[in-house]
């Protein structure tokens, strides 16, 4: 496929065959970032784990210091007290089984998260095919199946973001945008890191991260050095 000719002038900035510090790679990604709108900058890494295997899968949550530059809307299930506290909580639609028919008749999707109480989850089950090819289905390991959905909302809206393992053993999260400091890029990239290298299942063997790549949405992958994570 031919790339534009922005794509190509960012491309020269970068060296392929060089594996950048992180600091370097994110200094680097903001300047490629050369579109009209403010892209989003993106880790991509290559995990040393065979996704196929139960105890090889890596899957969770981490708070961004900074947020991820984009606004969360959260869709949060659930009745009575929980649905008060959801709506205080600044989530901007609360419900239960009357939101089923909308989103499976209608295909209303406007929302970016999905929270739930346990107890709903028989409702949202109901969804799953629909929300679950969107990686909206709520997770208790990404702690938005909970009863603190007040504590799970704050955290969305605070840039709380997940990961999870591909099929093709990748993991690929947004860690900002263009318009963030290099700083705040930066710790937004450790704090994403940590997060993984914390999560290593104790089946992984070998490198556990091959390779990573960070790129902003219309730029070049620019290559980090894994060997320092």
């Amino acid at each position: 496929m031919k790339k534009g000719k922005r794509y190509q002038e960012a491309a020269k900035l970068r060296d392929k065959s060089n594996l950048y510090e992180a600091q370097e790679a994110v200094a680097l990604v903001k300047k490629v970032a050369s579109a009209k709108f403010d892209e989003t900058i993106e880790a991509h890494l290559k995990m040393g784990l065979d996704g196929r295997h139960a105890d090889q899968q890596i899957r969770g949550a981490v708070v961004l210091p900074h947020g991820t530059g984009k606004k969360v809307r959260v869709l949060v299930f659930a009745k009575g007290d929980k649905a008060e506290e959801a709506l205080a909580a600044g989530a901007e639609f609360v419900g239960a089984e009357e939101l089923v028919p909308k989103i499976q008749k209608e295909g209303w999707l406007d929302f970016d998260k999905v929270v739930a109480t346990p107890n709903m989850m028989s409702v949202v089950g109901r969804l799953g095919r629909i929300l679950g090819p969107k990686g909206l289905m709520p997770n208790p390991k990404a702690g938005t199946v909970t009863m603190d959905v007040a504590k799970a909302v704050a955290e969305l809206k605070a840039g709380k973001i997940e990961y999870r393992l591909d099929k093709t053993n990748i993991v690929h999260v947004p860690i900002g945008k263009a318009s963030f400091t290099e700083e705040q890029l930066s710790e937004n990239f450790q704090t994403l890191i940590d997060a993984i290298i914390k999560a290593k299942p104790a089946a992984a063997k070998g490198q556990y991260i091959r390779s990573c790549t960070i790129s902003s949405t219309m730029g070049p992958g620019i290559k980090v050095n894994p060997a320092k994570f």
